[in-house]
């Protein structure tokens, strides 16, 4: 994005910040396991009045710059669109925090959960096989959200979105409607071996199985969900072709060209956007962005501060201070005006 562009995007940001009429309101999020499924914890934001309690610090972090929200505060009066969040490779519900805060505020209600198995607490190896779950989760937050006595209120079952940052993005493209291909994504592998995805699905043993590969190869959209944004997501060429010319709900997509994270932007983010019916796809390459850029804001002392206690972790937080916090507001504009457009 050109330097002037971006000031403007911001200037129109902060000013549209000025009239949000919400506080973020907080709660935990907690959906018990059932037959079949397992039990899920995340969070759960939603606009709150001014007369909430006072915001504070979602955690204290030496690395980190804390969203605030006011803890368990009475939502103000819904329903409201709801956005479902899906942080990526062994994430959590934390990860995207900024931008959950920041829609809360616009009058979005945003859930995010920690996937099991791929989250930063939960890597056990059965079920990190278990790939299939992950678009699975998304759709029990769904249901739950709308089931619940105490929260059918708030979100509005015709007005569902999400997001997704890398694993993420993943997962947002099966639930709308991409369909895995576990011979296919053999192939590429054969020809890439050295693409990280490729790496990381063999370790965790995904679609190993016939048993594993036929519920990899399932069906796994949700069509209660109107439209997606896919931040840097990895594992493009796992999809058949076919079934990404046939996703049809909108789709922004974001692809990061600084490339620090192992995912080539030609073979992911550009080779879906290239894919999908043009008609529903808006896609953004900013210059600058980086694959750490869907990730919070670090402190000043955070990339100093990873460097010398997780060698090699710092580059997360490469470039990740001011920097990072206005291509944030960037983002957040265009996720909130596409989810609000469709």
């Amino acid at each position: 994005m050109r330097p002037l562009l971006f000031a403007l995007a911001f200037l129109c940001t902060a000013a549209a910040a000025a009239a949000q009429p919400y506080l973020p309101g907080l709660q935990d999020l907690k959906i018990p396991a059932t037959e079949g499924h397992r039990p899920l914890d995340g969070l759960l934001w939603y606009p709150a009045t001014g007369a909430a309690p006072p915001l504070t610090p979602l955690y204290d972090s030496k690395v980190w710059e804390a969203p605030q929200a006011a803890r368990d505060a009475a939502p103000a009066s819904g329903p409201f669109p709801l956005v479902v969040l899906s942080h990526g490779m062994y994430g959590s519900a934390l990860n995207q925090a900024w931008l959950a805060e920041a829609l809360a505020r616009q009058g979005f209600a945003v859930a995010a959960i920690s996937h099991p198995g791929t989250s930063t607490w939960s890597r056990e190896p059965d079920l990190s096989r278990q790939l299939w779950e992950r678009p699975r989760d998304i759709s029990r937050v769904i249901d739950h959200l709308l089931a619940a006595p105490e929260l059918a209120a708030l979100a509005d079952p015709d007005r569902i979105y999400m997001a997704g940052h890398s694993l993420g993005g993943f997962t947002a493209a099966l639930l709308a409607g991409a369909r895995y291909d576990a011979e296919r994504f053999a192939r590429i592998c054969s020809r890439l071996p050295d693409e990280l995805v490729c790496g990381v699905l063999k370790g965790w043993k995904v679609a190993q199985t016939p048993e594993d590969r036929a519920r990899m190869e399932a069906d796994l959209s949700d069509p209660r969900i109107k439209a997606f944004a896919l931040f840097d997501l990895g594992g493009t060429q796992s999809f058949t072709k076919d079934s990404l010319a046939r996703t049809t709900r909108p789709m922004l997509v974001y692809g990061a060209p600084v490339m620090n994270s192992g995912l080539t932007l030609d073979i992911e983010s550009r080779a879906l956007a290239q894919a999908l019916p043009g008609s529903s796809l808006r896609y953004i390459e900013p210059q600058t962005l980086s694959h750490f850029d869907f990730l919070g804001v670090c402190t000043p002392a955070g990339e100093a501060i990873l460097a010398a206690e997780e060698p090699g972790d710092e580059i997360i937080c490469h470039g990740g201070g001011a920097e990072r916090a206005a291509k944030h507001q960037q983002i957040i504009a265009e996720v909130a005006a596409f989810f609000r457009g469709n």
